[in-house]
């Protein structure tokens, strides 16, 4: 090998990429705002879908689609257990300057993300009615899941390889570009979304499948976008051979991250499944009013969301190259960030509870429950969050087992026997109460752990 082939290739991002020095802060929000772009982007094809299903003036409806909601959150996050093992891997690795590396990991990622959301896609399709039957589907409300359903698992394909991308193009300290891919599908499905559904320009009016079809052809966009964006014009992907040599060694570093991580993601929509469940003991119009909070809520919490995400490849690349320094400055701000935004946003959905509910559903009983939930939980937003902030840091360190047990604990421990009590004491009040009191506990408990526990991960890695 020459003197040359040694020197590491540089970062596809300028010299942005090189997250180890320079501004904290300001990596922060060069890396946070493209990512509330980007959520934004990825939360619109759902808004757009309930949006355009809620005018057809079907609480059934409505409530059949809200039914997915658990099911595909459940399904996209299994998945995104491996876009987790992609940053942390190819952050760290491009934090001790190992980019030739970083690229077989990315080709090795796309492919098991592909093959396990292909499997996924089976099996959901093949238990569709014992699936949705456990949630509280009915004879109203099946018909619309099973018209829903089978399209949407095939997006669901196609949007794997886009996504694992993405997660590779962010590491390397680019998250505007990720922002585009999935902005390009937003702006597709909102286009399509009216025409296919209420049948347009002379389409046929296709209700609910028509939303799938849309959604289906806007990831197919952000597929094509997104593996131009990977290969050509970021070289953040091996493209010279399928490198079988090194792919044990590539499992080897994702599977120990991505598999915790994905049972860690679907335990947080499989908590909302249990909920939408015994809502639905209430009524479809507890279900429909759920199923809208659940759209508003991350909405409304995107910026915390893309925080989280943001932070990952700065203190991924800072953890690789050993700048511990650095890694608490960026986990101090976004938590002082954290707590200013999500009060700004319980105020704010308890001042205009009525007007956001009567914009989705003219029901009477729907709005009553939205507005329910938007007294009482929001205000523990900024605790429920700290968990969702621990567990990002702790996944872009490699350390997936602590992210792990937090959110096993949050979500199997304290959460779902809190809204069962909550149920039997006060029905879907009660349900709502819990949730807070759940999020005041839990986030309260683990941010003092996690410091603790961050602080001895360190010393465990120092050179001696």
């Amino acid at each position: 090998m020459t003197a040359q082939s040694k020197i590491p290739k540089p970062l596809p991002y300028a010299n942005k990429g090189d997250l180890t020095s320079g501004s904290v802060k300001n990596h922060l929000i060069r890396l946070t705002i493209p990512m509330v772009w980007g959520i934004l982007a990825v939360i619109a094809v759902q808004l757009a879908d309930t949006y355009f299903i809620a005018l057809l003036g079907d609480t059934d409806i409505l409530a059949g689609i809200s039914l997915t909601f658990p099911v595909t959150m459940i399904i996209s996050h299994i998945v995104f257990g491996i876009n987790i093992a992609m940053s942390s891997v190819v952050a760290r690795l491009l934090g001790e300057k190992k980019k030739d590396d970083a690229r077989i990991i990315v080709q090795h990622g796309i492919i098991m993300a592909f093959l396990a959301a292909s499997a996924i896609a089976i099996g959901t399709f093949l238990a569709l009615e014992p699936l949705f039957s456990l949630l509280g589907a009915d004879e109203t409300t099946y018909p619309i899941v099973k018209e829903y359903m089978p399209i949407w698992l095939v997006a669901s394909v196609l949007l794997s390889i886009p996504v694992n991308g993405n997660s590779a193009i962010r590491a390397s300290g680019d998250s505007f570009t990720p922002a585009i891919v999935m902005t390009t599908a937003a702006l597709i499905n909102l286009i399509l979304d009216p025409i296919l559904i209420f049948g347009l320009f002379g389409f046929p009016a296709l209700g609910v499948a028509g939303a799938a079809i849309a959604t289906l052809l806007a990831y197919l966009g952000c597929l094509s976008l997104g593996l131009y964006f990977l290969i050509f014009k970021k070289d953040l992907v091996a493209v010279d051979g399928l490198h079988r040599d090194k792919f044990k060694g590539s499992m080897k570093r994702l599977i120990p991250i991505a598999i915790p991580a994905g049972i860690a993601n679907i335990i947080g929509p499989g908590t909302n499944a249990v909920i939408m469940a015994l809502l639905a003991r209430y009524g479809n119009e507890a279900v429909a009013a759920m199923g809208i909070v659940s759209r508003v809520e991350a909405f409304a919490l995107l910026i915390v969301i893309s925080l989280s995400l943001g932070m990952s490849p700065i203190i991924g690349q800072n953890w690789g190259a050993r700048n511990f320094d650095r890694v608490h400055r960026t986990i101090n701000l976004a938590i002082g960030f954290n707590f200013a935004w999500s009060f700004l946003v319980a105020a704010i959905m308890g001042i205009f509870a009525t007007q956001i509910a009567g914009a989705f559903s003219d029901d009477a009983q729907v709005i009553e429950y939205t507005k329910l939930f938007f007294w009482i939980v929001p205000v523990s937003y900024a605790f429920g969050n700290l968990v969702m902030g621990w567990a990002s840091a702790f996944n872009a360190m490699g350390l997936p087992k602590k992210a792990f047990v937090m959110i096993i604990v949050k979500s199997l421990i304290i959460t779902i026997p809190a809204v069962y009590l909550g149920s039997y004491l006060n029905g879907v009040t009660g349900i709502f109460a819990a949730l807070a009191i759940s999020n005041f506990i839990a986030g309260g408990l683990f941010h003092y752990l996690s410091r603790q526990k961050c602080i001895t991960a360190e010393q465990e890695i120092q050179p001696a």
